[in-house]
């Protein structure tokens, strides 16, 4: 039976950041990567919107603010080790009515207090930068940029290969037994393990249950729908353009967000998921959908936020309500616009008292780690979110030594 000092469960950018960093730390070390799917990133790295976040967002000297700043300089300068294309074009947070001009103060002040440069931009002056946005004023975040995430993903597993980790994808966990000499791992081959780490995403709270963990939260599925704009309008826009959040909502608002292959997206908005890993429109997983009714959590968090909720759906339902929500920042789009339709899928861990987690969660053993919820922007912040892991792992090994 091979036998291996690490094993890794998820190939989205976390799972392969985490592997690398192991990697980076003992080039000798015996490292395993488990994929269910046939490539890496298949689901919620490959689906996100590509941004590369300046954390303006996170409460001054939070985790999360520290972990974004780092990551989106590492992503930055790993871009430019493995030629990756990015672009640094900055984002517009936009506020459209007095009261958004009443929270932007409050983003001002954040933003200062975790030493994210902006600038603040007038409406006279948001229309000569943007002459198809409309607003009151605006901040501007230079430092935001767009990159694709399915490359970095590429050249981290390149960068694990060339430093002889196994990478296996096409690769389902079947059973997962752990022991005081390790942990046996069965994906149709029985391997032994000296540490699991799983970074399960979507099948977190699966995983973690089949390894022997009490989860007690499930991840609710929620889908973000967009539209991709056509040819003649990727022009419209030279930044991202952003709503200023409502921190009475769960979740940001549509946006308007250039790709970095060109395209520019409007979208998007956030609605309850029936199938986890299905992204056309009506995806339906009966399996899926009865775990979630199932689980108490989900109708406490239902209740909490049900006009939110409806709005959402809404708007999923009609594209003239959806074309609505997208108006309010770029009046002079019109139905026809709203073209190719897509949709990611947020991994949304929630508590048994309908609580949604928006920090991380982990759930560990003598020699498992669980990664059960890698809040957002986990995309730009893979890399120090990996070395936090990787720092968790060593302390869990220098606790049972």
């Amino acid at each position: 039976m091979e036998r291996y000092q690490y094993c890794i469960i998820g190939g989205g950018i976390v799972g392969l950041a985490t592997a690398a960093e192991i990697a980076r730390r003992d080039p000798a070390a015996r490292i395993l990567l488990l994929e269910k799917e046939d490539r890496f990133a298949a689901h919620q790295t490959g689906h996100n919107s590509g941004v590369i976040h300046a954390g303006i967002y996170y409460a001054p000297g939070s985790l999360k603010a520290q972990l974004c700043r780092a990551g989106a300089e590492e992503t930055k300068t790993f871009a430019r080790e493995n030629g990756i294309p990015f672009e640094t074009c900055g984002k517009l947070l936009v506020a459209t009515s007095p009261a958004e001009m009443e929270r932007m103060e409050a983003l001002k002040t954040r933003a200062t207090e975790n030493g994210i440069a902006f600038q603040e931009v007038s409406a006279p002056r948001l229309c000569e930068i943007e002459p198809n946005v409309a607003g009151l004023g605006a901040i501007l975040v230079p430092s935001t940029g767009i990159i694709d995430y399915a490359r970095v993903c590429e050249a981290l597993a390149q960068r694990l290969t060339d430093t002889g980790a196994t990478l296996r994808r096409g690769t389902r966990v079947r059973r997962i037994d752990e022991d005081e000499t390790g942990v046996t791992v069965d994906f149709g081959e029985t391997i032994r393990a000296d540490r699991v780490i799983a970074c399960a995403g979507l099948q977190s709270d699966r995983v973690a249950r089949m390894a022997g963990l009490e989860a007690t939260h499930q991840i609710i599925p929620f889908r973000g729908e967009y539209y991709t704009l056509p040819a003649s309008k990727f022009g419209i826009v030279k930044h991202l353009i952003y709503p200023i959040p409502d921190p009475a909502l769960p979740f940001l608002g549509i946006h308007l967000t250039r790709m970095i292959d060109g395209h520019v997206t409007v979208g998007p908005n956030a609605v309850l998921g029936f199938h986890r890993e299905g992204y056309p429109k009506g995806s339906l997983a009966p399996f899926d959908v009865a775990d979630m009714l199932a689980f108490g959590g989900f109708w406490k968090m239902a209740r909490k936020n049900l006009k939110s909720g409806m709005t959402e759906f809404r708007n999923s339902l009609s594209r003239r309500g959806y074309l609505q929500q997208c108006r309010k920042y770029c009046p002079s789009l019109v139905l026809n616009d709203l073209g190719t339709p897509g949709a990611g899928i947020r991994a949304q861990a929630v508590l048994a008292d309908g609580t949604l987690v928006h920090d991380f969660l982990f759930l560990d053993s003598p020699r498992q780690l669980h990664v059960c919820n890698a809040p957002s922007p986990a995309a730009t912040s893979a890399m120090p979110i990996a070395r936090m892991i990787v720092d968790r792992i060593e302390a869990q090994m220098e606790k049972a030594a």
